[in-house]
């Protein structure tokens, strides 16, 4: 009976294996849709007209393709990794912290650009990224790219607005008379730990931070203890971007790093709210929709990767969320968001921006770096107060 379960799992792994390396084959030729299509998005990615009918992106696609759309809302990008760990999508707009975890696990799959007729006209910057090209292999379609910003109370801050990450990481009195103590947030998830390091940069110079992702033991220890003391700060946590709109409109939070797209939600609710991009720059977001390795539906998952970069997508996209697009056409002609949108939401700040990626042991800058399961274990421990 044993030697038979052993073979039976020797089965399962060879099957499950082949299954896993076949799936890694690009798609050669598009056939006809399926008829639907799972997507793991962030929220405000994939809209159908249902918060604001001036954006809907779907019912195009579904009438021109008959691919249903279904979407499946994820906060943070462990949590993307978990749900296509899981399995059962087709697509997910995998941020830089998410992308090569998600290629290192075979969790997704290459993609032939040849089946994606307007990949030509992705920002060139964009084509050959590193969070989404692995050896010379395209994993993903680019989508959207942006800054995180910080977002601030005006009453709170008066006149002036601020000018530095200072807000959300040192104790101090405010514009109003009142201390920040309470009244700012951190986001919750361990990608935070970039923020402090990039903080740290500009401001500690000497300890040779030279990339925000790749941290020595010293460097580590500093930054963690920038995350003790801002602890203290801290009202709430954050992942959810409609329960933090709530949390400034509510709940006295006067300054936190955010998304555009929670800045332009609250200003079209004539809230008192603006964002600014810092003098110490900014850790930022370049997404790449990816194909599951196990897709049930990659036919559709290809219509949606070309339809997604089409000018009309991108501008309407960029319009909405705050991004900025990855096709530069969509820069121009676009009513929503008009031709001065790409530059107030950041074009040209590419090079100002340290994007998302995911922390390795063995890294350019210094040879040896914490890895991102020292970044998540630790920065657990201090979100709980140790």
């Amino acid at each position: 009976m044993k030697s038979l379960l052993k073979s039976c799992t020797v089965l399962a792994s060879v099957l499950s294996f082949t299954s896993s390396a076949l799936a890694q084959e690009p798609l050669k030729e598009l056939g006809p849709g399926e008829g639907a299509l799972s997507i793991v998005a962030w929220a405000g990615y994939i809209e159908r007209g249902e918060t604001d009918k001036n954006f809907d992106w779907v019912t195009e696609f579904e009438k021109k393709t008959g691919c249903m759309v279904s979407v499946k809302t994820a906060a943070t990008s462990d949590e993307m990794v978990a749900l296509m760990n899981e399995g059962g999508f087709d697509l997910v707009t995998a941020s830089g912290d998410a992308s090569l975890r998600l290629v290192a696990g075979k969790r997704v799959q290459p993609i032939n650009t040849a089946l994606i007729p307007s990949w030509s006209t992705i920002d060139e910057r964009l084509q050959n990224a590193p969070w989404h090209t692995k050896d010379g292999v395209h994993y993903g379609t680019p989508y959207v790219w942006g800054p995180n910003v910080l977002m601030y109370n005006t009453k709170a801050f008066g006149e002036k607005a601020p000018d530095s990450w200072n807000v959300v990481f040192e104790e101090m009195t405010l514009a109003d008379g009142k201390s920040n103590k309470g009244r700012v947030q951190a986001y919750d998830g361990p990608i935070h730990v970039a923020d402090a390091a990039n903080y740290l940069m500009f401001h500690k110079p000497e300890l040779g931070i030279k990339d925000p992702y790749e941290l020595n033991e010293e460097q580590y220890a500093a930054v963690l203890e920038l995350l003790k003391g801002q602890r203290s700060l801290v009202g709430r946590y954050w992942h959810d971007a409609m329960v933090q709109i709530d949390d400034f409109k509510n709940e006295g939070v006067v300054a936190s790093g955010s998304w555009p797209f929670q800045v332009n939600l609250l200003e079209a609710e004539k809230q008192p709210v603006k964002s600014v991009f810092p003098k110490e720059g900014a850790t930022g977001w370049a997404d790449t929709t990816m194909l599951h390795a196990e897709a049930k539906h990659p036919n559709c998952a290809y219509m949606w990767m070309e339809h997604s970069i089409s000018p009309k997508v991108q501008g309407d996209l960029a319009a909405w969320f705050g991004s900025v697009p990855a096709v530069p056409a969509a820069c121009k002609g676009n009513a929503l968001l008009t031709d001065t949108g790409c530059a107030h939401n950041g074009f040209e700040n590419f090079d100002k921006i340290s994007f998302w990626k995911t922390p390795v042991a063995k890294c350019a800058s210094q040879g040896e770096c914490v890895p991102y399961h020292r970044w998540t274990n630790d920065y657990i421990a201090v979100m709980g107060g140790q």
